[in-house]
């Protein structure tokens, strides 16, 4: 079984984190046999948000009493200190616990600090001073704002998007939490379903011994599927790297990553699935993306606004409007030869 520490946190776990993002979208049935079978083999660490609607609610009911065998990561977005202190208390009743392990900002535009006005950071300091929260983390889906948590000293933990198609500036994300004796928390692993292999995916992360991958497991064979690397972890073989560098020829660059940063769409438009539909096609093919409700979600692009909002609110700096306008184009003529 392969561990990671995250950091200075002292927080050592198998190096599967259960991403519980996805669980909102099952039954809770469902979810509590998904977690609790998780938990039953090996995976301790699990991470959710106030923003998940009630995926904390679906922790909650499966682990009630069982908090000393799990760490588990919350976040607020809240840019108020009253918004904070209640989403505190939503979380701990939703739960069923006294405190969190690891407290996270949830993608801030700004790096929150001491002093700046907000008070959301005293807030952090006020919280753990109560023993309700335990460790102070942040996530988020841009360098900048990444960078200055790290050059701060002032978070425990950083959240941020890793995977083996991710740039040059995001290894030195890495590198910097390592020095810095953060631990680093790797959303994204699998590049929200552009990375088809996950043994290639997870044998890439085991190089960095201080960062945790989280999964976004709703699904029994998904859970399967990781529970089989706590045992049994890859390791990165000449095949898998070659799975990597194919990858790497075929998608590094200008794609997106389906974050959703840039949503609303004043248009309708569903951009985080539009924007990447053509590879989503080629790289997991499904009838789902070519039934008539797809096809109405992508014909939506045509009515763009072109007022830029989804330019200027993309963490990776992507011209939106033209990858959509790629994307549509593409699919009218994958439709056209009805081929995936």
């Amino acid at each position: 079984m392969e561990t990671v520490t995250l950091g200075k946190t002292g927080i050592t776990v198998n190096k599967n984190g259960f991403g519980a993002l996805p669980v909102q979208r099952i039954g809770m049935e469902d979810a509590v046999h998904l977690l609790r079978r998780a938990l039953k083999n090996g995976i301790t660490f699990y991470d959710t948000a106030r923003a998940y609607t009630d995926s904390e609610i679906k922790l909650g009911r499966a682990f009630a009493g069982m908090w000393d065998r799990i760490y588990i990561a919350s976040k607020t977005a809240s840019s108020t200190p009253e918004g904070f202190r209640k989403d505190l208390e939503t979380s701990l009743a939703n739960l069923q616990t006294d405190h969190l392990d690891i407290y996270q900002f949830h993608n801030p535009a700004v790096c929150p600090k001491p002093g700046d006005g907000s008070g959301l950071y005293e807030c952090m300091l006020e919280a753990k001073a109560q023993g309700k929260i335990r460790h102070i983390g942040i996530t988020n889906h841009r360098l900048t704002v990444a960078r200055e948590a790290i050059d701060s000293g002032l978070y425990e933990t950083l959240q941020f998007p890793f995977n083996y198609l991710s740039a040059e500036k995001e290894l030195e994300l890495v590198e910097g939490c390592g020095k810095a004796g953060m631990g680093f928390i790797a959303m994204k692993a699998l590049s929200g379903g552009l990375i088809t292999n996950s043994a290639a995916a997870y044998a890439h992360l085991a190089q960095f011994p201080h960062v945790l991958p989280i999964w976004g497991i709703q699904r029994e064979t998904e859970l399967d599927e990781f529970l089989s690397y706590v045992e049994n972890p890859p390791v990165l073989t000449k095949e898998l790297q070659d799975v990597i560098d194919h990858d790497r020829r075929e998608l590094q660059g200008e794609f997106c990553r389906g974050c959703g940063y840039c949503m609303p769409c004043p248009a309708g438009i569903e951009i985080n699935t539009c924007a990447r539909m053509s590879l989503l096609i080629r790289r997991s093919p499904s009838a789902r993306h070519l039934t008539p409700q797809a096809q109405e979600m992508m014909e939506k692009i045509e009515g763009c606004l072109h007022c830029g909002r989804c330019k200027s609110k993309c963490p990776y700096e992507l011209d939106t409007p033209a990858l959509l306008e790629r994307n549509l184009k593409d699919y009218r003529e994958i439709l056209a030869g009805k081929t995936m």
